[in-house]
Protein backbone atom coordinates (compact mmCIF):
# COMPACT_ATOMS: atom_id res chain seq x y z
CA UNK A 1 0.00 0.00 0.00
CA UNK A 2 0.98 3.42 -0.74
CA UNK A 3 2.01 6.44 1.39
CA UNK A 4 1.13 8.57 3.05
CA UNK A 5 -2.31 8.19 4.88
CA UNK A 6 -3.98 11.44 4.36
CA UNK A 7 -5.68 12.58 6.91
CA UNK A 8 -8.96 14.14 7.54
CA UNK A 9 -9.21 18.26 6.92
CA UNK A 10 -10.83 21.02 8.87
CA UNK A 11 -13.65 21.85 5.72
CA UNK A 12 -17.19 23.16 5.86
CA UNK A 13 -19.06 19.87 4.58
CA UNK A 14 -20.27 20.05 1.10
CA UNK A 15 -23.54 19.76 0.72
CA UNK A 16 -25.61 18.71 -2.71
CA UNK A 17 -28.79 19.24 -3.13
CA UNK A 18 -31.55 16.30 -4.08
CA UNK A 19 -34.24 16.61 -6.66
CA UNK A 20 -36.32 13.85 -6.33
CA UNK A 21 -36.47 10.38 -3.94
CA UNK A 22 -33.41 9.43 -2.95
CA UNK A 23 -32.35 7.08 -0.20
CA UNK A 24 -28.77 7.07 0.91
CA UNK A 25 -29.29 3.66 2.79
CA UNK A 26 -30.71 1.72 -0.37
CA UNK A 27 -26.91 3.05 -2.36
CA UNK A 28 -24.98 1.93 0.78
CA UNK A 29 -26.89 -1.71 0.12
CA UNK A 30 -26.14 -1.53 -3.59
CA UNK A 31 -22.62 -0.36 -2.68
CA UNK A 32 -22.24 -3.21 -0.19
CA UNK A 33 -22.82 -5.75 -2.76
CA UNK A 34 -21.08 -4.38 -5.62
CA UNK A 35 -17.46 -3.99 -3.32
CA UNK A 36 -15.87 -0.76 -3.97
CA UNK A 37 -14.49 0.72 -0.88
CA UNK A 38 -17.35 1.27 0.96
CA UNK A 39 -18.22 0.94 4.66
CA UNK A 40 -21.77 1.98 5.94
CA UNK A 41 -22.32 -0.02 8.84
CA UNK A 42 -19.17 1.14 10.94
CA UNK A 43 -21.20 4.27 11.39
CA UNK A 44 -24.96 3.75 11.16
CA UNK A 45 -26.85 6.38 8.61
CA UNK A 46 -22.76 7.63 7.46
CA UNK A 47 -21.49 6.28 3.83
CA UNK A 48 -17.49 6.15 3.69
CA UNK A 49 -15.99 6.03 0.62
CA UNK A 50 -12.59 6.18 -0.54
CA UNK A 51 -11.61 6.62 -4.58
CA UNK A 52 -9.24 8.40 -6.99
CA UNK A 53 -10.07 12.15 -7.64
CA UNK A 54 -10.87 12.18 -11.63
CA UNK A 55 -8.44 14.53 -13.36
CA UNK A 56 -5.86 14.66 -10.90
CA UNK A 57 -5.77 11.49 -8.83
CA UNK A 58 -5.34 12.37 -5.57
CA UNK A 59 -6.49 9.31 -3.25
CA UNK A 60 -9.55 11.05 -1.53
CA UNK A 61 -12.08 9.66 1.22
CA UNK A 62 -15.37 10.98 2.01
CA UNK A 63 -18.33 10.43 4.65
CA UNK A 64 -22.08 10.98 3.48
CA UNK A 65 -24.92 12.01 5.50
CA UNK A 66 -28.24 12.06 4.42
CA UNK A 67 -29.38 14.87 6.98
CA UNK A 68 -32.95 15.33 5.03
CA UNK A 69 -34.74 14.72 1.76
CA UNK A 70 -33.36 17.35 0.01
CA UNK A 71 -30.01 17.53 1.22
CA UNK A 72 -27.15 15.15 1.11
CA UNK A 73 -23.44 16.45 2.96
CA UNK A 74 -20.50 15.30 2.17
CA UNK A 75 -17.36 15.50 4.68
CA UNK A 76 -14.18 15.10 2.80
CA UNK A 77 -10.60 14.12 3.49
CA UNK A 78 -8.47 14.95 1.03
CA UNK A 79 -6.40 18.01 -0.29
CA UNK A 80 -8.21 21.53 -0.08
CA UNK A 81 -7.60 21.91 -3.75
CA UNK A 82 -9.32 19.07 -5.18
CA UNK A 83 -12.46 19.26 -2.30
CA UNK A 84 -14.40 20.80 -4.37
CA UNK A 85 -13.80 18.25 -7.43
CA UNK A 86 -14.58 15.37 -4.75
CA UNK A 87 -17.92 16.33 -3.92
CA UNK A 88 -18.88 17.02 -7.53
CA UNK A 89 -17.43 13.29 -7.99
CA UNK A 90 -19.78 11.78 -5.36
CA UNK A 91 -22.96 13.88 -6.43
CA UNK A 92 -22.13 11.73 -9.61
CA UNK A 93 -21.63 8.60 -8.01
CA UNK A 94 -24.60 8.47 -5.76
CA UNK A 95 -26.88 10.08 -9.50
CA UNK A 96 -27.62 13.06 -7.89
CA UNK A 97 -26.78 15.23 -10.38
CA UNK A 98 -29.55 14.50 -12.52
CA UNK A 99 -33.06 15.77 -11.21
CA UNK A 100 -35.50 12.98 -10.82
CA UNK A 101 -38.74 14.75 -9.59
CA UNK A 102 -40.67 14.33 -13.01
CA UNK A 103 -39.83 10.35 -12.48
CA UNK A 104 -43.58 9.83 -11.25
CA UNK A 105 -44.85 10.39 -14.56
CA UNK A 106 -42.84 7.25 -16.09
CA UNK A 107 -44.51 5.82 -13.32
CA UNK A 108 -47.59 6.38 -14.30
CA UNK A 109 -47.23 5.76 -18.24
CA UNK A 110 -45.92 1.87 -17.07
CA UNK A 111 -47.31 -0.71 -14.40
CA UNK A 112 -44.03 -2.22 -14.40
CA UNK A 113 -42.03 0.38 -12.96
CA UNK A 114 -44.36 1.45 -10.99
CA UNK A 115 -44.19 -1.31 -9.04
CA UNK A 116 -40.68 -1.24 -8.76
CA UNK A 117 -40.70 2.18 -7.80
CA UNK A 118 -43.01 1.63 -4.76
CA UNK A 119 -40.49 -1.67 -3.89
CA UNK A 120 -37.39 0.21 -4.51
CA UNK A 121 -38.41 4.08 -3.54
CA UNK A 122 -35.41 6.22 -3.55
CA UNK A 123 -32.79 3.79 -5.34
CA UNK A 124 -31.09 5.58 -8.00
CA UNK A 125 -28.01 4.29 -10.40
CA UNK A 126 -24.75 3.77 -7.80
CA UNK A 127 -21.45 4.39 -9.93
CA UNK A 128 -18.37 2.78 -9.60
CA UNK A 129 -15.71 6.21 -8.80
CA UNK A 130 -15.14 7.21 -12.21
CA UNK A 131 -15.21 5.45 -15.85
CA UNK A 132 -11.10 4.47 -14.93
CA UNK A 133 -12.42 2.55 -12.12
CA UNK A 134 -15.24 1.07 -14.52
CA UNK A 135 -12.79 0.05 -17.14
CA UNK A 136 -10.67 -1.37 -14.56
CA UNK A 137 -13.63 -3.51 -13.48
CA UNK A 138 -14.14 -4.69 -16.75
CA UNK A 139 -11.04 -5.89 -17.76
CA UNK A 140 -11.14 -7.38 -14.38
CA UNK A 141 -14.34 -9.44 -14.90
CA UNK A 142 -13.54 -10.62 -18.34
CA UNK A 143 -13.72 -14.56 -18.01
CA UNK A 144 -14.17 -14.67 -14.35
CA UNK A 145 -17.18 -14.55 -12.00
CA UNK A 146 -17.59 -11.39 -10.04
CA UNK A 147 -16.56 -12.57 -6.54
CA UNK A 148 -13.72 -13.26 -7.91
CA UNK A 149 -12.86 -10.79 -9.89
CA UNK A 150 -13.89 -8.36 -6.37
CA UNK A 151 -11.23 -10.37 -4.49
CA UNK A 152 -8.28 -9.44 -7.39
CA UNK A 153 -9.57 -5.65 -6.86
CA UNK A 154 -9.54 -5.69 -3.14
CA UNK A 155 -5.85 -7.49 -3.50
CA UNK A 156 -5.09 -4.60 -6.18
CA UNK A 157 -6.23 -1.84 -3.69
CA UNK A 158 -4.26 -3.31 -0.70
CA UNK A 159 -1.04 -3.46 -2.55
CA UNK A 160 -1.42 -0.35 -4.75
CA UNK A 161 -3.98 1.49 -3.10
CA UNK A 162 -4.19 4.85 -0.50
CA UNK A 163 -5.54 4.55 3.00
CA UNK A 164 -7.64 7.47 3.45
CA UNK A 165 -9.60 9.48 6.04
CA UNK A 166 -10.07 8.77 9.66
CA UNK A 167 -11.55 5.23 9.10
CA UNK A 168 -9.07 3.75 7.00
CA UNK A 169 -10.57 2.81 4.10
CA UNK A 170 -7.94 2.04 1.04
CA UNK A 171 -8.61 3.25 -2.64
CA UNK A 172 -8.29 1.60 -5.45
CA UNK A 173 -4.88 2.39 -7.09
CA UNK A 174 -5.27 5.87 -9.24
CA UNK A 175 -3.35 5.39 -12.69
CA UNK A 176 -0.38 6.71 -12.09
CA UNK A 177 0.24 3.22 -9.76
CA UNK A 178 -1.49 1.03 -12.12
CA UNK A 179 -0.02 2.43 -15.39
CA UNK A 180 3.54 1.11 -13.87
CA UNK A 181 2.54 -2.32 -13.05
CA UNK A 182 4.34 -4.89 -14.31
CA UNK A 183 3.39 -7.96 -11.85
CA UNK A 184 0.39 -9.36 -10.10
CA UNK A 185 -0.21 -12.53 -8.43
CA UNK A 186 -2.58 -14.57 -10.00
CA UNK A 187 -3.82 -11.69 -12.57
CA UNK A 188 -1.69 -12.96 -15.90
CA UNK A 189 -0.02 -10.75 -18.50
CA UNK A 190 -2.76 -10.38 -20.28
CA UNK A 191 -5.00 -8.94 -17.70
CA UNK A 192 -2.46 -6.60 -16.48
CA UNK A 193 -1.46 -5.09 -19.90
CA UNK A 194 -5.29 -4.38 -20.50
CA UNK A 195 -5.58 -3.01 -17.05
CA UNK A 196 -2.14 -0.93 -18.02
CA UNK A 197 -3.97 0.63 -21.17
CA UNK A 198 -6.74 1.71 -19.50
CA UNK A 199 -4.75 3.04 -16.43
CA UNK A 200 -3.12 5.36 -19.80
CA UNK A 201 -6.03 6.16 -20.97
CA UNK A 202 -6.93 7.37 -18.06
CA UNK A 203 -4.10 9.20 -17.80
CA UNK A 204 -4.42 10.92 -21.11
CA UNK A 205 -7.76 12.03 -20.20
CA UNK A 206 -9.64 9.60 -22.80
CA UNK A 207 -12.14 8.27 -20.13
CA UNK A 208 -13.31 11.62 -18.90
CA UNK A 209 -17.25 11.32 -17.36
CA UNK A 210 -18.25 14.80 -18.81
CA UNK A 211 -16.83 14.18 -22.03
CA UNK A 212 -17.89 10.45 -21.92
CA UNK A 213 -21.26 12.21 -21.29
CA UNK A 214 -21.64 14.97 -24.21
CA UNK A 215 -21.00 12.42 -26.45
CA UNK A 216 -23.77 10.29 -28.87
CA UNK A 217 -24.13 7.13 -27.48
CA UNK A 218 -22.28 5.38 -30.64
CA UNK A 219 -19.57 7.90 -30.46
CA UNK A 220 -18.40 7.28 -26.89
CA UNK A 221 -18.72 3.41 -27.39
CA UNK A 222 -16.46 3.69 -30.09
CA UNK A 223 -14.09 6.08 -28.59
CA UNK A 224 -14.13 3.23 -25.05
CA UNK A 225 -13.55 0.67 -27.66
CA UNK A 226 -10.35 2.00 -29.11
CA UNK A 227 -8.80 1.06 -25.45
CA UNK A 228 -6.92 -2.19 -26.19
CA UNK A 229 -9.07 -4.78 -23.79
CA UNK A 230 -12.35 -2.56 -24.17
CA UNK A 231 -14.98 -4.39 -26.74
CA UNK A 232 -18.93 -3.31 -26.83
CA UNK A 233 -20.47 -4.86 -23.79
CA UNK A 234 -17.88 -2.99 -21.34
CA UNK A 235 -18.07 0.11 -23.07
CA UNK A 236 -21.56 0.14 -23.17
CA UNK A 237 -21.28 -0.57 -19.14
CA UNK A 238 -18.44 1.95 -18.65
CA UNK A 239 -20.71 4.57 -20.51
CA UNK A 240 -23.62 3.93 -17.93
CA UNK A 241 -22.36 2.82 -14.03
CA UNK A 242 -18.51 5.14 -14.73
CA UNK A 243 -19.52 8.23 -16.65
CA UNK A 244 -22.90 8.02 -15.33
CA UNK A 245 -24.87 8.60 -18.69
CA UNK A 246 -28.76 8.94 -17.54
CA UNK A 247 -30.59 8.04 -20.38
CA UNK A 248 -28.88 4.84 -21.80
CA UNK A 249 -30.62 1.49 -22.72
CA UNK A 250 -28.18 -1.37 -21.78
CA UNK A 251 -28.43 -3.07 -25.52
CA UNK A 252 -25.62 -5.79 -24.97
CA UNK A 253 -26.50 -6.75 -21.02
CA UNK A 254 -28.17 -10.10 -21.39
CA UNK A 255 -29.17 -10.82 -17.78
CA UNK A 256 -30.94 -7.27 -18.17
CA UNK A 257 -32.94 -8.20 -21.01
CA UNK A 258 -33.35 -11.34 -19.63
CA UNK A 259 -35.65 -9.69 -16.16
CA UNK A 260 -37.38 -7.26 -19.12
CA UNK A 261 -38.88 -10.55 -20.64
CA UNK A 262 -39.77 -12.17 -17.51
CA UNK A 263 -41.23 -8.74 -15.93
CA UNK A 264 -43.28 -7.72 -19.15
CA UNK A 265 -44.09 -11.62 -19.93
CA UNK A 266 -42.46 -11.86 -23.11
CA UNK A 267 -41.11 -14.93 -24.34
CA UNK A 268 -37.46 -15.78 -23.52
CA UNK A 269 -36.40 -15.35 -27.40
CA UNK A 270 -37.35 -12.16 -27.35
CA UNK A 271 -34.59 -9.74 -28.88
CA UNK A 272 -32.88 -6.58 -27.81
CA UNK A 273 -34.39 -4.69 -31.09
CA UNK A 274 -37.42 -5.94 -29.35
CA UNK A 275 -36.81 -4.70 -25.83
CA UNK A 276 -35.51 -1.50 -26.39
CA UNK A 277 -39.05 0.18 -27.63
CA UNK A 278 -40.32 -0.78 -24.04
CA UNK A 279 -37.97 2.05 -22.71
CA UNK A 280 -39.23 4.89 -25.23
CA UNK A 281 -41.77 5.89 -22.06
CA UNK A 282 -38.88 5.93 -19.45
CA UNK A 283 -37.17 8.55 -21.23
CA UNK A 284 -35.03 10.78 -19.89
CA UNK A 285 -34.09 8.34 -17.16
CA UNK A 286 -34.05 5.35 -18.87
CA UNK A 287 -30.75 4.28 -17.29
CA UNK A 288 -32.69 4.95 -13.62
CA UNK A 289 -35.18 2.53 -14.80
CA UNK A 290 -32.39 -0.15 -16.06
CA UNK A 291 -31.04 0.00 -12.16
CA UNK A 292 -34.22 -0.65 -10.31
CA UNK A 293 -34.23 -3.83 -12.45
CA UNK A 294 -30.64 -4.83 -11.92
CA UNK A 295 -31.79 -3.99 -8.03
CA UNK A 296 -35.03 -6.00 -8.60
CA UNK A 297 -33.10 -9.05 -9.91
CA UNK A 298 -30.34 -9.37 -7.58
CA UNK A 299 -33.16 -9.30 -4.57
CA UNK A 300 -34.66 -11.64 -6.48
CA UNK A 301 -31.17 -13.90 -5.89
CA UNK A 302 -30.70 -13.53 -2.68
CA UNK A 303 -27.49 -12.93 -0.56
CA UNK A 304 -24.40 -13.24 -1.59
CA UNK A 305 -25.11 -11.95 -5.06
CA UNK A 306 -23.75 -8.95 -6.59
CA UNK A 307 -22.82 -7.38 -9.60
CA UNK A 308 -22.46 -9.54 -13.10
CA UNK A 309 -19.60 -10.53 -14.92
CA UNK A 310 -18.82 -9.32 -18.08
CA UNK A 311 -18.69 -11.80 -21.47
CA UNK A 312 -15.43 -13.84 -21.62
CA UNK A 313 -12.67 -12.09 -23.24
CA UNK A 314 -13.49 -9.17 -24.69
CA UNK A 315 -11.37 -7.96 -27.53
CA UNK A 316 -10.64 -4.40 -28.68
Amino acid sequence: MTAPILSAIDLPTGEIAVHGAFDLAAASQWLARSGPAAHFAAEPGVLHLAFPVEGSWTCAGVAVRQRSPGTVEVGVAAPIEVAARVIAQVSRMLSLDVDVSGFTGIASRDSVVRRLQARYAGARPVLFSSPYEAACWAVLTQGMRAPQAMRFREQLAARHGQAVGEGGLISFPAPPALVELVSEPSLGQFRLARLRAVARAAIDGRLDAGELRALPISQAVSRLCAITGIGPFSAEQILQHGAGHHDLFPRLDTHFHEVLRAEYGLPPDTPPDELEPLADDWRPHRSLVAHLFRVHRVAALGPGSGPDSGPDSEEA
